[in-house]
């Protein structure tokens, strides 16, 4: 690995890291559009959302697979790959002529985010030594943590001012451009040390995750009581033991599941997935209780979440400094703290929330979140071996977006379970909106224990000599 970090791999890492930001960008854009969808097409939310969720499960699937691409493939072949999706993608949505071919739109642009952002930790991974690579995990997430803080204004602009479709017009010369940047810098060859591909696993992984969104999707059709729900989740449980048994005996893997068999990485990736889901959870129902509550247009929702998501990506490189420096224990204290924090008062306050008072819950929320969740990958990646290192990289990033997945679609399902039991959309909104924020306690304290837990574990170590 080399001691210092030349341009042309910055600029790699940039245009892996430009190809996540297109994704993530579009992703969040499209939340504050979900009401003009679901009038347009006549659909209801929780259909609609799953432009948010279906493409968050895929990128999910996706990722869980990079693992062994990565060791197969060159870097270039993987880059080359993600953005022939993503134009196919983009093209798709900007013309779709239903909710569908929309749909199909944005699962395609899935295949490509789904490369990209493992491929730009693997990058880093790679040519960044080690007393450098908080900082260089740091503008990484801030890059892709940039995309939820314009995402939102973006969309809200582009749909208030000109139309949804120009979300995926505008973002074409983007596209482009990073086409031609990735290609004259991403030179990383394959180790080519990977067995035959696991599709038993890669088949597992999908009923888990697919039934698991599934069911909180039919809990919000026909509530948490019904049959449907319990039926779909038993067949996640039954799917996770299966997975369990075959990550055990299976001579084919995806990943090296054996690195979930030290503690530190374990309690480290609890932390790191409960505060996406929070993240993207919030980001989530943030912009629908300001259109169906306080009643504010698309481009108002959009500009509650900018301040926060824009102080929080601007975080990422000096989260990161910190860490070099002072290890894990100080930030990731800090930010479960002001995790924690944010999400009481959401819950304290509901009744109370406007646009102001949302910007400066989400600005608190942002701050810890952007302290933690870098850091969290990082250090958990100097408890790895060499050769597992796109391991740990592709187990984290698969977590990472799952966690987005299943927390718009719990979060959604509590929303539309409550529209059964309210006359209008504003008061089904804020009671289940009310839920989620209790909800959101619950995992930022499962998070804090698991960070603190893990804390302990290092300094354990430290204190022994390794």
């Amino acid at each position: 690995m080399e001691q210092t970090v030349t341009r042309k791999t910055q600029l790699s890492i940039l245009a892996a890291g430009l190809l996540a930001f297109i994704g993530i960008l579009v992703e969040t854009s499209m939340n504050v559009t979900f009401p003009t969808l679901i009038a347009e097409f006549h659909e209801k939310l929780a259909t609609v959302q799953w432009l948010t969720t279906g493409y968050l499960l895929l990128v999910t699937l996706v990722m869980g697979t990079t693992a062994y691409a990565i060791k197969r493939f060159d870097a270039r072949t993987i880059f080359r790959t993600a953005i022939f999706m993503v134009l196919i993608g983009t093209l798709l949505c900007a013309a779709a002529p239903n909710f569908w071919v929309l749909l199909i739109g944005r699962l395609a642009q899935a295949f490509a985010t789904g490369f990209a952002t493992p491929l730009m930790f693997h990058l880093i991974m790679s040519s960044v030594p080690e007393h450098r690579l908080g900082v260089y995990v740091g503008i990484a997430s801030m890059i892709i943590s940039f995309a939820p803080a314009l995402g939102p204004t973006y969309g809200g602009v582009m749909n208030q001012l000109l139309s949804w479709r120009a979300i995926f017009w505008c973002a074409l010369p983007l596209i482009v451009l990073v086409a031609l940047l990735g290609e004259r810098t991403i030179t990383i060859k394959a180790s080519h040390k990977n067995g035959a591909f696991d599709f038993g696993g890669l088949g597992l992984m999908t009923v888990i995750f697919a039934s698991l969104v599934w069911a909180f999707n039919q809990a919000g059709l026909h509530g948490f009581t019904s049959s449907q729900f319990g039926l779909w989740l038993a067949v996640a449980i039954v799917a996770i033991l299966l997975q369990i048994y075959h990550a055990r005996t299976g001579h084919r893997q995806l990943l090296d599941w054996r690195i979930l068999k030290r503690p530190i990485i374990r309690l480290q990736l609890i932390n790191y997935f409960f505060f996406q889901f929070i993240n993207i959870g919030i980001s989530f129902v943030i912009p629908i209780f300001a259109e169906n509550v306080l009643e504010a247009n698309s481009l108002t929702a959009g500009m509650i979440l900018f301040p926060g998501a824009l102080l929080g990506a601007c975080l990422g490189p000096v989260a990161g400094t910190v860490y070099d420096h002072k290890g894990l224990p100080l930030p990731l204290l800090f930010a479960n703290g002001f995790v924690l924090l944010s999400v009481s008062l959401f819950t304290i306050f509901t009744d109370q929330l406007n646009a102001g008072i949302l910007a400066i819950f989400f600005v608190l929320l942002r701050l810890g979140f952007n302290f933690g969740f870098g850091n969290l990958m990082s250090d958990a990646s100097t408890h790895v071996s060499l050769e597992n290192k796109a391991d740990q990289n592709s187990l984290f990033s698969m977590m990472q977006q799952y966690a987005g997945s299943i927390g718009t679609g719990v979060l959604a399902a509590v929303i539309s379970s409550q529209e059964r039991h309210h006359d209008n959309i504003a008061a089904a909104t804020l009671a289940g909106g009310h839920i989620d924020f209790m909800i959101l306690i619950g995992l930022a304290l499962i998070a804090a224990i698991a960070g603190v837990t893990a804390m302990g574990k290092i300094n354990k170590s430290v204190s022994q000599g390794g």
